[in-house]
């Protein structure tokens, strides 16, 4: 796959979307006041609600292509999203829905219809979202038709999360909107949740309305921490038998060809790639599907019966690897993969004579992390050769790694964070942040506010260096989590998140923060999502268990 030039890729990432909207450039827009309508999550680039109030109807409103955009006619993925969005609206009210409890809004006027234009030729309806995607859009509520404009469906997407959160019902169960101007776009283009499925296999029901809740807080990235020591739940076509002896049941506790390509589609469905992580060389315990794969301690001239990282001394590793990234790359469609690296423990390689043997006859004297090296380099070729484009973990580039200039380095250590994004966009890369946002570590009271105050360009370096970050990540760790309390954990702290990666650097206001999560966060629960209180508090709806 031919690769963009990085700086062409970067300027597209950061500005792309803005682009489309110079025009508006001269329009006025006043701070948000507080209103019933006041509760929009992320915070829009540019937005102002006025007092003019417009009633909906469940029996009458409609969610409609507009004849302006002949472009999308057709595109299941947006007619999906209209009945989607629709329910998110009115839910059961739409059976109920009354002209007697319209009334109760008195002589307000009614909004008939949103009308959807896009306004590309290629709406991209076939095609799955890629870090270049674009996500802008522009809303306009006005009586009698609301319009929602974007360049492409996955901006046309988010507009109507936007405006699904617009809506809102007063005391009589009349559903009122303000009149609205938005102008949107995304500030960084990377924007993940990461899961991980192999501490504790998550149903995939329990995925599934994670993709739902991240549509609702407009990430657009699934990190799927796939395999890792514990268990190998991702059933290979190519090598069965990895789940067979990895996974902790080989038949209920595995992802098939069928579920990972339900996920993807679910949500390409809702504009969110899919990233799978495959790391190694280490965290790989579960791989011993694979024989001569893992290599073998000693203890002195024994072996001890234990296994330590993949062996990069083995042709044959490099064959299995081959033939396995292959496969990985037909059934993920993203150009993106991410490879692991980090945490690589040397104490076994350093142990097993036949790798001091490799390491003496390659001239790596005992610099393991010239072994590492050797074995990380070996694997982007391959996955090189497999039109792949890779993601690390920061710990290949800290090693002294030779990376190719177009590898993505996720930041994950807290420690020294500032001064590690500095030294790796100093080097040219290509940059996502995970450090400040581990929703693993818990503590007691609202530690939403320290994701949410966490700031990806807080470091020394250029302008230039700070275009190379294209975004962040959330990560749930999964030691402590399983589907009981994953949604609890995740929801709303990762919303926190969302709106740092979204919503402008001068988006700030922990008060107003505060009014708008509480108020997001009911509304997840009242779409299904088991978000956990910030604080005391009620929802008007709460969750039916």
């Amino acid at each position: 796959m031919a690769k963009l030039g990085s700086w062409f890729l970067v300027l597209l990432l950061r500005f792309g979307s803005a682009l489309a909207y110079q025009a508006e450039e001269d329009t006025v827009y006043e701070p948000v006041q507080y209103s019933p309508s006041g509760s929009l999550w992320p915070l829009p680039q540019k937005l102002h609600i006025g007092p003019e109030l417009y009633r909906l109807s469940a029996l009458t409103f409609q969610i409609v292509h507009s004849p302006h955009s002949t472009a999308a006619v057709g595109c299941s993925m947006l007619d999906n999203a209209f009945r989607r969005y629709f329910y998110y609206m009115f839910g059961s009210s739409a059976r109920k829905d009354t002209p007697g409890l319209a009334d109760s809004a008195g002589d307000t006027e009614e909004l008939r219809q949103l009308q959807v234009i896009i306004i590309a030729s290629d709406p991209e309806c076939n095609q799955h979202p890629s870090v270049t995607s674009n996500e802008a859009y522009e809303i306009s509520v006005t009586q009698p038709v609301a319009t929602l404009k974007s360049q492409t469906v996955w901006g046309a997407l988010r507009g109507l999360e936007t405006f699904s959160q617009l809506v809102y019902e007063d005391e009589y169960a009349t559903h009122l909107i303000n009149k609205t101007e938005i102008f949107d776009a995304p500030r960084f283009a990377h924007r993940g949740v990461l899961l991980d499925t192999s501490r504790h296999y998550l149903p995939l029901k329990v995925i599934l309305e994670t993709l739902d809740a991240m549509s609702f807080n407009k990430f657009n990235v699934f990190h799927w921490h796939i395999v890792d020591d514990p268990s190998f739940p991702y059933q290979s076509i190519t090598f069965p038998e990895l789940s067979a002896e990895g996974a902790y049941h080989p038949v209920t506790h595995i992802y098939t060809l069928a579920d990972v390509k339900m996920i993807i589609e679910y949500a390409r469905e809702r504009g969110i790639r899919v990233i799978p992580e495959f790391d190694t060389p280490g965290h790989t315990q579960s791989w011993k599907g694979i024989r001569n794969l893992l290599t073998p301690c000693y203890n002195g001239e024994k072996p001890t019966g234990a296994f330590g990282p993949i062996n990069p001394s083995l042709n044959t590793t490099y064959d299995f690897l081959n033939q396995f990234f292959k496969e990985i790359s037909l059934v993920f469609p993203d150009a993106y993969i991410h490879l692991g690296g980090d945490e690589v423990n040397f104490e076994c390689w350093k142990s097993n004579p036949a790798i001091t043997q490799f390491m003496q006859k390659q001239g790596f004297g005992s610099d393991y992390r010239k072994l590492e090296s050797f074995y990380i380099q070996n694997v982007l070729d391959i996955v090189a050769a497999n039109m792949k484009g890779y993601m690390v973990w920061q710990e290949v580039f800290d090693n002294g790694v030779k990376i190719k200039p177009d590898t993505i380095v996720e930041v994950w250590m807290e420690r020294n964070m500032k001064a590690e994004l500095s030294k790796v966009t100093l080097a040219g890369f290509t940059t996502i942040l995970a450090a400040p946002w581990y929703l693993d570590y818990i503590t007691y009271g609202q530690d939403w506010q320290k994701y949410y105050r966490a700031e990806p360009l807080q470091f020394n370096g250029t302008t230039a260096q700070k275009k190379l970050v294209i975004g962040g990540e959330a990560c749930l760790w999964g030691e402590y989590v399983d589907a009981t309390n994953l949604a609890s954990r995740l929801w709303p702290r990762a919303s926190a998140v969302g709106e740092r990666l979204w919503s402008s650097e001068e988006t700030t206001d922990i008060s107003d923060a505060y009014n708008r999560l509480t108020k997001h966060r009911c509304r997840m629960v009242r779409r299904g999502i088991r978000a956990e209180p910030l604080f005391v508090g009620y929802c008007d709806y709460e969750y039916k268990v």
